[in-house]
């Protein structure tokens, strides 16, 4: 076979804001770092507002194609289900665009849900990868999830014990991904059918890095390599880094920033699909002026009765004078010289970036966290759906780099009085001349960050490895054998 002088990578990207732009993002550093010429094949869920801003704002010619694939209309309860159930029926469509590009692609990488499309690439003959924009230690769950399908009799939240999994943490029945919370629906099923096809590509990437987590990676190259089967390589953290476009009201809440002391501010966002309810909201504004700190909160109507309900249909839909109506009254009026309310959105690389931040309520969705970590924001952490109560536990047990609410958000209203106090645990500086550890340990996480993605840094070097493996289309790396483990676990 012919190589070509330069190698084309296609990158699949399931529906929804959190899995574009880590593809996208990783699309970026091929580019940039290796010269690939990149094109992203993207489902688009119609329904998003955002996530046309985002395609929009993302186009750039000169360091990749995006082309946009509109989905089939699929109605399913739980999101995952929907998004996988999209992703399947979008295979013909993503085939005819493979074949239909004036170059032939080197790679194919595709992001979790896009796994049932690794059979495009295995008949163009070319390598293929699934991308986890998650961490590694989700990634050892999910990897596991076919064994334990097997050990485990009845509901998993129904054990007494925490889930062991090889070599990792193990993880506690609350804890667990949404998919697994009910074995008996179609949405555990899904989930069990995309962690099985993990092991028909190529190798692994995982938007971590190893010296964040060692342990997970080596567990996953070591004893997980006898269900996963295929080397993983951690390339992370791949994070959004360009700030956004400011528009007027963008400029305004900068300059409002501008005029706050240092790390003083609290960002309140649930990220592109997350919601409250009302009574929740309520709540969180009395915490917040109860806790007496700056802040600025993206708020969002809620979406029905789920926490991830604004997944498919984010944007400024909803008159925003009705929305804070149901605030407590007189709570515009006593916080305006306090905090800044915030429609829908807001161009959140641009507030973790700005020196005034001094914490983050989070949902704790991947992306967030990293662009909060890498920006040396620590993190109060309110898990709503998907991995993030995984990324919670992480994040305050292993990391030392947020708290979180006594209760889970997901099940309980949290109280305005526990709100104010984690608020003003990580914003307040601790008292008799002590620093704040939190603080200090996000700082030591953003240098290592800074390190490993830097030439001769472990995700930079792991990257150039796949990168490499592209290039030469060198299947035989690839294939499972003690010297290519022994040199990614170094």
């Amino acid at each position: 076979m012919d190589l070509q002088k330069t190698a084309h990578v296609v990158l699949l990207s399931s529906p929804g804001i959190g899995h574009l732009i880590p593809i996208i993002e990783l699309g970026k550093r091929f580019h940039i770092h290796h010269n690939f010429k990149v094109t992203i094949l993207v489902i688009t869920s119609q329904t998003s507002q955002a996530e046309s801003q985002i395609l929009k704002s993302a186009t750039n010619p000169s360091l990749y194609t995006i082309i946009p694939i509109p989905s089939s209309n699929i109605s399913a309860t739980a999101v995952s289900t929907r998004i996988r159930l999209t992703m399947r029926h979008s295979i013909p469509s993503i085939k005819s665009a493979l074949i239909n590009l004036p170059l032939r692609p080197s790679a194919f990488i595709v992001d979790i849900f896009g796994t049932e499309s690794l059979i495009l690439a295995k008949e163009l003959n070319i390598p293929k990868f699934v991308y986890v924009a998650s961490h590694a230690w989700y990634l050892s769950l999910f990897a596991y999830s076919p064994v334990l399908d097997k050990q485990i009799e009845g509901q998993y939240v129904d054990q007494k014990e925490p889930l062991k999994i090889p070599g990792c943490k193990s993880v506690r029945p609350e804890d667990l991904v949404d998919s697994m919370m009910d074995r008996n629906n179609l949405q555990y099923k899904e989930y069990l059918i995309t962690a099985n096809n993990l092991c028909k590509s190529d190798a692994v990437l995982v938007n971590t890095w190893n010296e964040l987590q060692h342990r997970e990676l080596k567990a996953l190259n070591g004893e997980l390599s006898c269900s996963l089967k295929i080397p993983v390589f951690a390339v992370g953290p791949i994070v959004r880094q360009t700030k956004s476009k400011t528009d007027q009201d963008t400029e305004s809440m900068m300059k409002w920033l501008d005029k706050q002391p240092k790390e003083s501010v609290v960002y309140v966002s649930f990220g592109s699909g997350g919601t409250l309810s009302y009574d929740q909201m309520k709540e969180l504004a009395f915490g917040l002026e109860l806790s007496e700190q700056r802040f600025i909160w993206v708020l969002r109507a809620p979406r029905g009765d789920d926490a991830d309900g604004a997944f498919f249909t984010t944007g400024c839909s909803d008159r925003f004078d009705e929305i804070q109506k149901q605030l407590p009254d007189g709570f515009l009026e006593r916080i305006k010289n306090l905090g800044m309310l915030v429609q829908e959105w807001a161009p959140q690389v641009n507030v973790l970036k700005h020196g005034s931040i001094g914490c983050f309520i989070s949902h704790c969705g991947w992306g967030s966290v990293l662009e909060s970590l890498t920006n040396g924001v620590p993190i109060i952490a309110w898990p709503l759906y998907a991995e993030q109560r995984m990324n919670a536990t992480m994040l305050v047990e292993e990391l030392g780099v947020a708290v979180k609410t006594t209760l889970s958000p997901t099940k309980n209203v949290v109280g305005r009085e526990e709100i104010a106090s984690l608020v003003k645990k990580v914003i307040l500086v601790e008292r008799n001349g002590k620093s704040n550890h939190m603080r200090e340990r996000v700082r030591e996480i953003k240098v290592s960050a800074e390190k490993a993605l830097c030439e001769g840094g472990s995700s930079y070097n792991t990257l150039s490895k796949v990168a490499k493996i592209i290039n030469k289309q060198d299947f035989i790396s690839l294939s499972l054998n003690v010297d290519m483990r022994d040199e990614i676990k170094d």
